[in-house]
């Protein structure tokens, strides 16, 4: 009861506000809207700019990787605060961000919608189609929701998770930091047409949903272990008493 009541309510409840906003705006059709601020008739300006394609893009992806194997590696070499997780929690904070970038990776490629830089209002060709409309085509190379990059930053929202019952400053640190960069990444791309708002804030709900449920599972599995245990410690304590 109290994993119940300390985080499962918590993460449920952020999750569903989250989700009813997310749909609301999707039910505005406030992305159009959006990348309109950013791109014209000819397309979007800055889809080239050095400093969103080669520092936030790419430097940012190679940077979420070179954390990822230091993550890894700290499974068997913990530094910092990772000294005060178990080898259990550090393997579940690796598996929380591999299996998020794997959610948002599937989830692209079974999706048909096209990025605003494809869309005929900026210049390309494709027509607009909303992204839960998962069997249409709408004319263009599709695979663009959600946001890919962003992931690179979101996917770390299940170190929060891990975090909060060890080191609860180190984990409010951990869980602004990764929304900042998440923002970064996803304004990054927005700003070059190659996605539209909302792709990144599902990328973002994805994340967390999937950070979330890897940690109630892994809480649950320890909670049913734990009172195994306890009773086959009683069974055994009655038998030495009889």
């Amino acid at each position: 009861m109290r994993f119940r009541n300390s985080l499962l309510l918590p993460f449920l409840a952020v999750a569903f506000v989250a989700l009813v906003l997310l749909l609301a705006w999707d039910a505005t059709g406030g992305d159009l809207w959006a990348a309109g601020l950013f791109g014209t008739r000819f397309g979007f300006p800055l889809r080239e700019n050095w400093w969103l394609t080669a520092v936030v893009h790419q430097g940012g992806k190679n940077l979420s990787w070179v954390f990822v194997i230091a993550l890894l590696v700290a499974v068997w070499w913990p530094v910092g605060v990772l000294r005060r997780l178990s080898r259990g929690e550090r393997w579940q904070l690796v598996l929380s961000v591999l299996a998020s970038v794997a959610a948002i990776t599937l989830l692209k490629h079974g999706n048909h919608t096209s990025c605003p830089w494809d869309i005929q209002a900026f210049g390309g060709v494709a027509t607009y189609v909303s992204h839960w409309d998962w069997g249409a085509r709408d004319g263009g190379p599709g695979g663009c929701f959600p946001a890919g990059h962003a992931s690179a930053a979101f996917a770390f929202l299940g170190g929060w998770f891990v975090l909060r019952r060890r080191a609860p400053r180190a984990a409010t640190v951990w869980l602004v930091l990764t929304l900042l960069a998440g923002v970064v990444f996803g304004l990054g791309q927005q700003l070059r047409g190659a996605h539209y708002l909302s792709h990144t804030l599902w990328t973002a709900w994805i994340c967390w949903v999937v950070g979330g449920a890897i940690d109630a599972t892994v809480q649950a599995w320890k909670a049913r272990r734990s009172a195994r245990a306890e009773t086959m410690l009683r069974a055994r304590v009655n038998l030495n008493e009889t």
